[in-house]
């Protein structure tokens, strides 16, 4: 079901899908927020672009959760709250959720925990998938020293501190993956399609000497990988939103 804009802001009363262009617009700094977003008193959504972080502790780079709070300010919001729900690398495009106040991030953020955001992306990978659909299961070790993940075997006693990651894909023609992400670790999806041999396009830190010379060959000059559709209820209505294509 596609829906108007006037319907969305009339009430959160149904099961509602929509694509992005339909969606209303406005401008937010570095954010770009004329990329396509929803807002209602709760949640707010954004289309963030590559290379754009979600949140940073540096004062003097601005990132997507100065730029909202910026926003609703100028929209007369008091000490504005915004809490990020299903957080983006910084090279990764999409849909990010953000909460607009305690209550809403709670619920997210406990349905985000147990499972009840379905998360949804675009992939490009070097090579062809010889099992065109499928399930991924790993267990990821995080070394925050690097900021870098890698498989490893379960049960390793020296990565006690490694955590199951599982995403489901299914290639949708020869190198391009619709992928969702049932867990969310740190660099997971990268992680784990490099460590089966198809690391994504554009990824120059987990990717090949092949892949990264047809990144080169195809003049790709950024990660391929976006957030394309997040389904979930909402915290308040307990609807059913699904947002993106």
């Amino acid at each position: 079901m596609t829906v108007a804009l006037s319907e969305v802001f009339r009430e959160l009363s149904a099961c509602y899908t929509w694509k992005l262009n339909e969606v209303f617009s406005i401008l937010v700094g570095r954010c770009e927020m004329e990329k396509k977003i929803y807002e209602d008193s709760d949640i707010l959504i954004i289309d963030k672009p590559a290379g754009v972080p979600v949140q940073t502790a540096s004062i003097t780079s601005k990132d997507c959760i100065s730029e909202i709070k910026n926003y609703l300010s100028k929209k007369g919001v008091k000490n504005p709250y915004v809490a990020v729900i299903n957080r983006l690398d910084q090279p990764v495009s999409g849909l990010v959720l953000f909460a607009l106040d305690q209550k809403a991030a709670a619920k997210l953020s406990d349905d985000l925990q147990n499972g009840r955001i379905d998360k949804y992306y675009h992939a490009k990978v070097y090579g062809e998938f010889k099992e065109k659909e499928g399930t991924l299961t790993d267990v990821l070790y995080k070394d925050a020293k690097q900021n870098i993940s890698m498989v490893v075997k379960e049960g390793d006693a020296h990565f006690k501190d490694g955590k199951k990651a599982i995403l489901n894909y299914r290639e949708v023609s020869p190198g391009e993956l619709d992928i969702k992400l049932i867990t969310g670790r740190h660099h997971q999806i990268r992680v784990q399609l490099a460590s089966v041999g198809h690391p994504i396009l554009g990824d120059l830190k987990y990717g090949t000497d092949e892949s990264k010379e047809e990144t080169k060959n195809k003049g790709i000059d950024r990660l391929q990988l976006t957030s394309y559709k997040l389904v979930f209820r909402h915290p308040t209505t307990k609807k059913e939103l699904i947002i993106g294509e």
